[in-house]
C-alpha cells in the first residue's frame, strides 16, 4: 500500500471526526475548548502530539492529492511547534476567537469536515 494512502486513512477519519465535533458538539464543544485553553500543560502536549504527527507524514511533493497531504503535514508541524513555544499567544488568541468570532469555530469545523472527507475518499475509495 502506498504511505499516501495509508497516512489518508489515518488522517481523513481524524480530521472527519473534529470537524464533526466542532460543527454539532454545540455548547460542549466550546466549554470543551475553553477548559483547554485553561491548561498550559495540554497546550503544550498538544503541541508535542501534532508536532510528532505532522513529521510522521510523508513530505512527498509529487503532484495529485498526496500533496495536499504534506501541505497539512507541514502545518501539523507548525501548528505543534508553535503551541509548544508560545502557549500563552494560543491561549489569547484562542480566547478572543471564541468571545469576539463565534462564527470562525463554524468555519474551522466545516473545513475539517470536508478536510477529513476529502482525504477518506482518497484513502478508502479505489
Amino acid at each position: 500500500m502506498d504511505s499516501s494512502i495509508y497516512i489518508a486513512r489515518l488522517i481523513g477519519p481524524l480530521l472527519l471526526m473534529s470537524g464533526a465535533s466542532a460543527l454539532f458538539g454545540g455548547k460542549s464543544y466550546r466549554a470543551m475548548v475553553k477548559e483547554f485553553l485553561g491548561s498550559r500543560a495540554l497546550i503544550y502536549l498538544s503541541g508535542f502530539m501534532t508536532l510528532l504527527i505532522g513529521l510522521g507524514i510523508v513530505n512527498a511533493w509529487r503532484s495529485g492529492w498526496p500533496i495536499g497531504l504534506t501541505i497539512i503535514g507541514w502545518l501539523f508541524v507548525i501548528g505543534g511547534a508553535l503551541r509548544m513555544l508560545f502557549p500563552e499567544r494560543l491561549v489569547q488568541v484562542g480566547t478572543a476567537m471564541l468571545d469576539k468570532r463565534p462564527g470562525l469555530l463554524t468555519g474551522a469545523g466545516i473545513v475539517l469536515l470536508l478536510l477529513g472527507l476529502g482525504l477518506s475518499y482518497a484513502g478508502y475509495v479505489p
